[in-house]
């Protein structure tokens, strides 16, 4: 995703909320709505890689704990010249993998138990390849804001909500709000935050997906890796939060129908797809 899409899309949520808190509470809601703004995202930028890894129990490894999936991160990173970040292991029977970090130089990656079961040194490596993309495109500290900002949104929303039920609407045309201008804001806000944190979400996943496949040198690996995981993670669900599904490779929520033009993922299928159709455009070379 280039900066200015990304911008323009953050932009556009940090407005929703500031628009939400002035629904709520005039222009001091909109006041008391940008300093939360502020705040979150400066909690995010230095607290959020603790936050989820500490919600997850990961537990950092050495060389020594876990020599194949420390040597094949170390591998990766000089590959790319990166720095070398923390490695993660978490105690769960899941396939899934995450990375977090501000920014390259306090990075971390994280893998289930389950994935490391469950994949060849080949799909590992694959797997590994995107989350040092993400960390690379510097997009978790972008995917981490979203979520707090959609978040504070959505707890908003449901405050305005509550309010309009018990008569809090405010009279005073203006500074806002009617009863049913705070049912339908408390409706319509969520659903904006989360088709924006969508948008944002499925296109680090595609672009995280091809550069992953440009580390690593093996596409084809990182499509078989995926769909293993697809089914994996169907089968041995992962109590995971919302809030934090868009950080996994795969989508550790169970949804599909409907349900599934909502994820923060891309459909697997098309994932596969473009990483298949670049191995055979490596192939022919």
């Amino acid at each position: 995703m280039n900066v200015f899409k990304t911008t323009f899309l953050l932009t556009g949520l940090t407005l929703l909320l500031i628009f939400v808190g002035k629904t709520l509470g005039g222009s001091g809601g909109m006041v008391i709505a940008l300093g939360m703004a502020i705040i979150m995202n400066m909690v995010s930028y230095w607290f959020s890689d603790k936050i989820v890894l500490a919600m997850y129990r990961a537990k950092e490894v050495s060389y020594a704990q876990s020599p194949k999936l420390y040597q094949t991160v170390t591998k990766l990173t000089q590959q790319t010249n990166m720095p070398m970040p923390k490695v993660y292991i978490i105690p769960e029977s899941t396939p899934n993998a995450f990375a977090t970090g501000r920014n390259p130089q306090h990075a971390a990656v994280a893998v289930t138990e389950g994935i490391l079961h469950l994949l060849s040194n080949d799909e590992l490596e694959g797997v590994l390849a995107h989350e040092l993309a993400h960390v690379k495109n510097r997009d978790i500290l972008i995917s981490s804001i979203v979520a707090v900002i959609a978040g504070a949104i959505s707890m908003l929303a449901s405050m305005a909500r509550w309010a309009a039920i018990f008569g809090g609407g405010r009279s005073d045309d203006r500074e806002g709000g009617s009863p049913l201008v705070f049912i339908a804001m408390s409706i319509i806000a969520p659903i904006a935050a989360m088709l924006i944190q969508m948008a944002i979400s499925r296109a680090r996943e595609y672009e995280a997906d091809a550069a992953g496949a440009q580390i690593c040198g093996h596409p084809q690996s990182l499509a078989n890796a995926l769909k293993k995981l697809q089914i994996g993670t169907q089968r041995v669900p992962m109590n995971a939060t919302p809030a934090t599904a868009h950080m996994f490779i795969v989508s550790p929520l169970i949804g599909g129908g409907i349900l599934s033009l909502f994820s923060t993922h891309p459909p697997m299928e098309k994932r596969v797809a473009k990483l298949e159709a670049m191995a055979q455009t490596m192939l022919a070379r």
